[in-house]
């Protein structure tokens, strides 16, 4: 299969709930090849939800598939990398043993070259990678999950709030890493509350509220439709808008 012919991710009227909780409700959208798209949304309103179910981590009705292949399948999952919201590397490994369990899982060998420069690239010193996990910050610990994630070659890269515990430097240098990604042909899908990350480096965003998609297209667009200075104040002024006509206010 050539995949940069199909979208490398398809939602298709996708419910999720817990009990008697809806969580999601007919969630629908595609990505396109080589494309960087944000998911934002307000903390608990379902973005880890929808990850988890998209990488069949929990059931879900409608439609998910990765590059025309159904998500439950594990060969569908072969051309893709997670990172999880909370990553926990094992504090008894050596980072040079984390990564090199990590590429394995996915066929491939450490380039100890390659990760040096990566480990730079990330704002992480790579001599950090001869000691244990457990002599890591947090911050370092998210580098580290960070480093493994852009190593893999697969054409498709699901990032769970990556800039988390990062400081600014270190966002500002994830971001250009994650722009080179993008620019070599992989596809980039990531949710944030960090809304100038997203208005930053995204060519496209979801708005996630109430169970659905408010909002589907260009950043840029949905700044202008507001008349907002910013993406977070026109994320606000979204919000409140929904809130009060407690209807969909955009076509997604």
């Amino acid at each position: 299969m050539n995949v940069s012919a199909v979208a490398p991710l398809a939602v298709e009227n996708v419910s999720t709930s817990y009990g008697k909780r809806q969580i999601l409700n007919n969630i629908s959208f595609s990505l396109t090849p080589g494309e960087c798209f944000g998911l934002i949304g307000l903390n608990g309103i379902g973005k880890t939800t929808l990850i988890r179910s998209i990488l069949a981590l929990r059931d879900a009705a409608g439609s998910i598939t990765f590059f025309g292949e159904l998500n439950a399948s594990a060969k569908a999952r072969r051309h893709l990398v997670y990172l999880p919201e909370k990553f926990q590397p094992s504090p008894q490994l050596y980072g040079w043993e984390h990564l090199s369990i990590h590429m394995d899982y996915f066929g491939q060998r450490v380039d100890k070259g390659a990760a040096r420069e990566m480990a730079k690239g990330l704002d992480l010193d790579p001599t950090a990678l001869d000691r244990k996990v457990r002599t890591y910050s947090k911050g370092m610990g998210q580098k580290l999950g960070l480093l493994g994630t852009l190593l893999v070659t697969a054409p498709l890269m699901i990032l769970d709030e990556p800039m988390s515990g990062l400081d600014p430097r270190a966002r500002v240098m994830l971001k250009d890493r994650l722009m080179e990604a993008r620019n070599a042909g992989r596809t980039i899908f990531f949710s944030s509350h960090i809304l100038a990350d997203i208005e930053e480096i995204c060519d496209r965003i979801a708005i996630l509220h109430a169970g659905k998609i408010i909002y589907l297209g260009k950043s840029a667009d949905f700044v202008e439709t507001m008349k907002a200075p910013s993406l977070e104040r026109a994320f606000l002024a979204a919000l409140e808008a929904e809130e009060k006509t407690g209807g969909q206010i955009f076509g997604a």
